[in-house]
């Protein structure tokens, strides 16, 4: 899962290098997708970085015609991030060999297999967040009292 991980971040930086942007930045334009077209305060609290990183990102990508920033028409206070389904077009088509090996080694699997793995994906997620939670928790600890924090040992 490590090596997958990895490599995927590193395929993301290449994926990035041609889009331009950075690959924290390409990785905020992945969650707008997921999400849809959100506040700044929404993207903040989903990425969990600060409201003055977020500012930075949408600039990035807005100067690269990645993303607009759309007034609310009711709220005229409010501002949503939404992504430039044209521009993004251009980086998803950079993800086709990704996808046809995934779908070649998807293809290999029963969909009972498919379902556990569904469900191990899922509770992975759930297990990530949580440990993002944790996470932030420890980042509040000074520094000295961090040397009470202890590895589990490993399961085998």
């Amino acid at each position: 899962m490590r090596r997958s991980s990895a490599q995927g971040v590193m395929f993301g930086q290449a994926v990035a290098n041609v889009a331009g942007i950075s690959n924290s930045d390409l990785e905020c334009m992945d969650i707008l997708f997921l999400e849809g077209r959100v506040t700044a305060g929404r993207l903040a609290e989903v990425t969990g970085l600060t409201t003055g990183a977020i500012t930075g990102v949408v600039d990035r990508m807005e100067k690269a015609g990645y993303v607009r920033r759309e007034r609310d028409a009711v709220d005229r206070r409010k501002v949503f991030i939404s992504v430039v389904e044209e521009k993004a077009a251009e980086i998803g088509k950079l993800y086709v060999p990704m996808q046809q090996a995934m779908q070649k080694v998807w293809s290999g699997y029963t969909d009972d297999e498919l379902r556990l793995l569904l469900r191990f994906a899922n509770d992975g997620y759930r297990g990530v967040l949580e440990a993002t939670e944790a996470l932030k928790g420890v980042i509040a600890t000074p520094p000295e009292q961090r040397a009470s924090l202890k590895m589990p040992p490993p399961r085998r």
